[in-house]
């Protein structure tokens, strides 16, 4: 196979088809429009790039049409050649959100930012994280006060990722029937609690950070992060200059499952360079919003920390 034939193959098959064909289902939960993840027992592939590119969020591996084949089982070029031809023709079946007119022009991420309002007691957004996620109203307060909150679309939430100096970057979006994130946005860290804390709890999802905050009751001395789900190279630029501080302790309190401890394994490599001290906090649930939902639901453990730590502290020292 030539040159041109492999070019007007790659054009003809896009990734989706490949997965599809493999048996790989979307998870519309987890997806995007510019990122559709697709699971298969453990596995996950993540689409991009209109379907021209992909990675494996558990590993190194990404590339084009051809090297998902050989991820897949090809053995060789050749052999995945031959895999990607035998899907010529199939067409993949689109997410049911997939836009079907040209999107309008955007303004500017801190436009947009600018025009939203804050979320307020018994609005949409106040009403969706008070009630369907189960976050006390001072959590709540305390993003809005400083900034972290929006008003997104159908009572959706807009959580905001900023740099270090606090320029919005982006933000999370969430709501009862939608997940995504600032579309021309960069993630690097959604940021609630001490700006200067030397306790530096890194969590998948805002969510996620202010259910922590509320089941510790907003520590003092801690910067509660979220990452968006993602890794951006921002986002562990900025992990590492947290991690750099004086006496900075570094919690992985990531998910309570596979892809959570990947994420640890990554935030203690860089605590380690840093020479900072690392432990590792995992909910009792998959994630920390379950566990607080249970907590307050049931009535029972709100404002403890249950979190599993993979290194002793010092005497009389929280973690």
């Amino acid at each position: 196979m030539d040159k041109r034939e492999i070019e007007v193959l790659r054009e003809q098959v896009g990734c989706s088809a490949l997965l599809e064909q493999h048996g790989w289902k979307v998870d519309i939960k987890e997806s995007t429009r510019r990122a559709i993840k697709y699971r298969r027992n453990e596995g996950i592939v993540i689409v991009i790039h209109d379907g021209r590119g992909w990675f494996d969020p558990l590993s190194t591996a990404k590339g084009d049409v051809f090297s998902l084949a050989q991820h897949l089982g090809a053995v060789g070029f050749a052999d995945a050649c031959d895999r990607v031809s035998g899907v010529v023709g199939f067409v993949p079946s689109a997410p049911a959100w997939r836009p079907i007119a040209k999107p309008k022009p955007l303004a500017s991420i801190a436009q947009r930012w600018r025009h939203r309002t804050e979320p307020r007691p018994g609005s949409a957004t106040w009403r969706y994280l008070a009630i369907d996620r189960h976050i006390p109203e001072g959590i709540i307060a305390a993003a809005v006060t400083g900034g972290r909150l929006r008003e997104g679309s159908q009572g959706s939430m807009w959580a905001a990722h900023s740099d270090s100096v606090g320029i919005i970057t982006g933000w999370e979006e969430r709501g009862r029937n939608w997940r995504g994130f600032a579309t021309g946005g960069a993630k690097e860290l959604f940021r609630l609690g001490a700006a200067d804390g030397v306790r530096i709890c890194v969590t998948e999802a805002a969510v996620d950070a202010m259910s922590l905050a509320a089941l510790e009751q907003l520590r003092d001395d801690t910067l509660y992060l979220s990452t968006g789900g993602g890794w951006a190279t921002a986002t562990e630029t900025a992990i590492r200059a947290l991690a750099g501080r004086a006496n900075a302790v570094i919690v992985a309190a990531t998910d309570n499952n596979r892809q959570g401890e990947i994420y640890a394994r990554r935030i203690r490599e860089i605590a380690d360079e840093a020479g900072s001290r690392f432990l590792r906090s995992q909910p009792r649930t998959d994630d920390w919003n379950e566990d607080l939902s249970a907590a307050r639901i049931g009535g029972g453990h709100e404002g403890t920390a249950w979190s599993r730590a993979v290194c002793r502290p010092r005497e009389g020292e929280r973690i």
